[in-house]
């Protein structure tokens, strides 16, 4: 398991790339606008990480900028954390067998979600290219929030 990246939810870009880069000295290595989900990801790497998370896509801090207003309130603006696994199924199977709910199934190979016992949000990210679906997974329904 590798540490991707942490994600939380910003009301201002300008007001937080101040923050995040003017004042922590932080630097932007990408930045992904979405027409369809109508959000912009902004990742950003601590100055001793830039060059490796430029590289490797981590380890970073992802400011999620959604374009239309919401008031996030009881942690929302907290997203999750995300780790890249070699075996996407092979991790959700484990973690299943010891009584770990998969709250998103990896249904298309790439992408599952946990919770912590404490609530937080676990993304699992499949390294590479998806698995090719597989049950029990791909009819596998979503439970809960994540």
């Amino acid at each position: 398991m590798r540490y991707l990246h942490t994600m939380v939810r910003i009301n201002n870009v300008e007001e937080s790339l101040g923050f995040y880069c003017g004042l922590l000295g932080m630097k932007e290595v990408r930045r992904y606008d979405s027409e369809k989900g109508r959000f912009t990801n902004i990742f950003l790497a601590a100055p001793l990480d830039e060059g490796i998370a430029k590289e490797t896509k981590a380890p970073v801090l992802e400011l999620t900028y959604n374009w239309d207003p919401e008031k996030y309130t009881g942690g929302r603006n907290f997203g999750h954390l995300a780790y890249e696994v070699e075996n996407i199924y092979d991790t959700c199977a484990r973690l299943q067998k010891e009584g770990v709910v998969i709250n998103r199934p990896p249904r298309d190979g790439k992408m599952a979600f946990i919770r912590s016992p404490d609530g937080i949000s676990i993304e699992f990210l499949q390294k590479g290219e998806p698995l090719p679906p597989a049950e029990p997974w791909t009819s596998m329904q979503s439970t809960g929030t994540w």
